[in-house]
Formats: C-alpha cells, structure tokens, sequence
C-alpha cells in the first residue's frame, strides 16, 4: 500500500549501474549510492519498473543495486507497471526531433517516460543526452511536458534535497522548462 507521503519514481538502469555502495570512490557512483540509501531509509517512495527496465536493471545493476532493488521488493515499495507501446505518442516525439539522429536515442529511453506517465510523471536518470533530447521534443508534444527528469550526479540539481523534501514536481525540473544546451 502506497502512503499518501510516498511518490511512484522510475529510477533508470543508468543510476543502477552506478551505485557501487558505500564502498565507492567515483563521485557519480558515491552520489547514486547516496540516492538510492536516501531514497530507501528517509523516504517512503516507491520504484517503478516496467518489465523492460526490469530486464534493464537486471543486466546492468551493481551488486549495492541489486540488494537495494530486493529490498524495495520485500517491503512492499516496488510498483510494476505494464506498458504497452503508445505508437501515436512515440509517433510525435519522433516528429519533435531536432535532428534526425536523436531519434534512436529516445526510442531507446523512450519506456521510461511512458513509466512515468502512468505514474507519478517522475524519471531519475543519469541520461543527460537522452533528456535533452524528450526536453526538445517537450517543446512540441503537450504529453511530455510534465515530466519531471532528475539526475543523481547533478549535485546543483540538489536531487538528495529534492528527494528528502517529498521529491515535489517543481516546474525547473519538468522536461518543458528544461534548458536547452
């Protein structure tokens, strides 16, 4: 049962693989180590996986993943959605492309919006191409522009403060406010 405090976070195979556990020295593995310890004891949220991410996360995990990943599981936190492909939605990100070559990289990343569509509209991810990217294309496609994207390496992001205070949708972090660089 989700408590009224907790969000539903997709959390993407790129800060899985990340986290080394407390045993990391390399500052993007120390800071999605730091997220994910966060995100499991001060936090009441819940990961978010379709069965894609799931395979995502099983091929590309840290071994501090994999255990943080069995326990959201075992207590309850975890939130398995079914999604089936939204040909028409794809269909207007891929118009939207500012260049043709983005296209493949979206495609690729492209479960994770549809995650967090049916969800709490929230991606974690260290993916800071791809997200440029959905932000373009965020632009021109309604469906996309309340996403909120958050990335654990960024520390001027502030993503521990964000996710400790209720991890809220503030407008600077929706994929239509996003700046474009």
């Amino acid at each position: 049962m989700q408590s009224s405090n907790s969000k539903q976070l997709v959390v993407d195979a790129s800060v899985a693989g990340a986290a080394g556990g407390e045993g990391a020295t390399a500052l993007v593995s120390i800071n999605c180590t730091e997220f994910l310890l966060i995100f499991w004891d001060k936090c009441l949220h819940h990961v978010v996986m379709t069965p894609e991410l799931y395979k995502e996360w099983d091929e590309h995990q840290s071994d501090f993943a994999a255990r943080w990943l069995a326990s959201m599981i075992s207590t309850g936190r975890y939130c398995e959605v079914e999604s089936s492909e939204n040909q028409v939605l794809w269909t207007k990100i891929e118009d939207a492309a500012e260049q043709e070559n983005q296209i493949p990289v979206m495609r690729k990343d492209f479960h994770l919006l549809e995650a967090a569509r049916i969800s709490d509209q929230t991606i974690i991810s260290l993916e800071k191409r791809v997200r440029r990217h959905f932000a373009y294309a965020a632009q021109h496609v309604d469906e996309i522009q309340n996403i909120v994207w958050v990335n654990p390496k960024k520390e001027k992001e502030e993503p521990l403060v964000w996710l400790q205070n209720g991890a809220p949708p503030e407008d600077h972090r929706r994929l239509r406010a996003w700046r474009i660089v």
